[in-house]
């Protein structure tokens, strides 16, 4: 075909997917019309056009691109600050990442390197992990793969941070800045509205063969194909998760107790093409447009399509978790200087390309795949086949919420110290196991409450904490081990 014909049959993407049919585009060099997420779904080159037109002036400028694994391990520095988490997560980004981490820490210069795309970027993401469960009752963790159109990044996730429609003002986030979205201990979905934008935000997609997606529902959190439940059939590409984090921040707390109540969505109701194209303005009390933090994980399920039991669907999260209503994750921003705020300022690219915005620069793949770090917590958590999930979780089907189990036999202790310890030492204790040395801090627990009601989730006592340990009405201070109770 000549230069600036008309090409057929092109597999047009949308965010992490694909819909295959013939389509007509305007083929220049042999290229076809750009794929941005933006152009899935029309039918012929001149609704293609038309509709391009048509839509510039409130698409929605983004980034997007892959980060790999840095680690797979028991660690929430937010959560659960300096001990093993209750449950596995898997991270992505800068290898600062400990298991605790102080709020002015400067994550870009105590980083080495980045398991994302972007130099700049030494923040870190995380989320639980996605488990198979045999018919004989063992676990096995599910790998990530690559999503579509990121390159060759082992395992981790796609990161999109998506500006705001109608020339809305964005601001980045602030050093210090942290947050997470979802409830790990939910079970049911009876209090989530499936139309609100809370409702749309958490979800998993059904892939069919190849990333193929619906194509009348291509973009992430609508159709058919995604669920906030974990699909109740076998999905022929494997499943992703789409996580979509509030954007919209209160202008005051960089990381308040429960980690969530700084942020809202953006309010008015949810276009049907869901929170991509979302241009409502933000609440008076969370004034600050952010940018729209979307995570993609690509959880390659395939291998097990042929093992599923009769009955049910056969995969867990990793904090036990059978329906995936629990699926939750976390943010620690640590991009470098001002470079976040120059890229939402200058990089307006609709298809999100990394190589589009010159603001910030590109690591190899190779570079971002050699950017690891050593499991601490001293057991396996994949690879092989396990009798029972890491850490003390039993599978919990609802409707209830997920109570918090405190006696089992999980290892408690990590190798090494935290990075940045912030505790005053009183007493030092070292107690020393194959192939294992552990120093603990030991003070002395406050006999009285102190300050404001703890919100549900947030730290209410352990050895050395000195707020308050009475919690909001509803929840309950429960211990996890000597060192940490939480709300619950």
């Amino acid at each position: 075909m000549k230069r600036g014909g008309l090409a057929a049959k092109n597999s047009i993407p949308d965010f992490g997917g694909s819909v295959t049919r013939t389509i007509y585009t305007w083929d220049c060099k042999r290229t076809p019309f750009p794929s941005s997420p933006l152009l899935v779904t029309f039918s012929t080159m001149w609704a293609s056009l038309l509709s391009l037109v048509a839509l510039t002036p409130a698409a929605n400028a983004l980034l997007r691109f892959p980060c790999s694994q840095l680690v797979t391990q028991r660690f929430d520095p937010l959560v659960t600050p300096g001990i093993v988490s209750p449950h596995v997560h898997q991270i992505i980004g800068g290898n600062a990442f400990d298991v605790k981490m102080e709020s002015q820490a400067d994550l870009p210069g105590l980083s080495t390197c980045t398991t994302c795309k972007f130099k700049e970027d030494a923040s870190n993401y995380w989320t639980a992990v996605l488990y198979f469960k045999h018919q004989n009752g063992s676990y096995i963790r599910v790998p990530q793969m690559a999503n579509q159109f990121v390159g060759s990044p082992n395992g981790g996730m796609t990161v999109y941070y998506i500006q705001p429609s109608n020339n809305q003002k964005v601001t980045s986030f602030p050093k210090g800045f942290r947050m997470i979205v979802g409830d790990p201990m939910l079970r049911n979905k009876t209090n989530i509205n499936p139309n609100s934008a809370a409702g749309k935000a958490i979800s998993f997609r059904c892939w069919n063969a190849n990333f193929g997606s619906d194509a009348n529902y291509p973009h992430p959190g609508t159709g058919p194909l995604d669920t906030i439940e974990l699909p109740n059939k076998a999905c022929a590409g494997g499943i992703r998760s789409n996580i979509f984090f509030p954007s919209c921040w209160n202008g005051k707390d960089l990381d308040p107790a429960d980690h969530a109540s700084h942020m809202a969505y953006p309010t008015g109701d949810v276009p049907r093409d869901g929170l991509l194209f979302m241009g409502g303005g933000c609440p008076a009390s969370h004034p600050i447009r952010v940018p729209s933090l979307f995570l993609e994980i690509a959880w390659d399920t395939r291998q097990f399509n042929n093992m599923w039991p009769a009955s049910g669907q056969p995969f867990v999260l990793s904090q036990g978790d059978p329906t995936g209503i629990g699926q939750h994750a976390d943010y620690v921003f640590g991009w470098k200087d001002d470079s976040l705020q120059r890229a939402m300022d200058k990089c307006t690219d609709m298809g999100g390309q990394p190589s589009s915005c010159r603001e910030l620069t590109q690591v190899s793949d190779a570079d971002m795949n050699k950017c690891t770090q050593n499991v601490r917590v001293d057991e396996v958590t994949e690879g092989r086949y396990l009798n029972a999930l890491p850490g003390c979780n039993p599978v919990q089907n609802g409707p209830n919420p997920a109570t918090m189990i405190n006696e089992c036999n999980a290892l408690s202790t990590y190798i090494g110290q935290p990075a940045a310890p912030t505790q005053s030492t009183t007493v030092v204790t070292t107690s020393t196991s194959t192939a294992v040395t552990t120093t603990t801090t030991v003070v002395t627990q406050p006999t009285q409450p102190a300050g404001p009601l703890i919100p549900k989730y947030g730290q209410c006592g352990g050895n050395g904490w000195t707020g308050s340990t009475q919690c909001v009405a509803g929840s309950t201070c429960q211990k996890l081990n000597d060192w940490y109770s939480q709300c619950t």
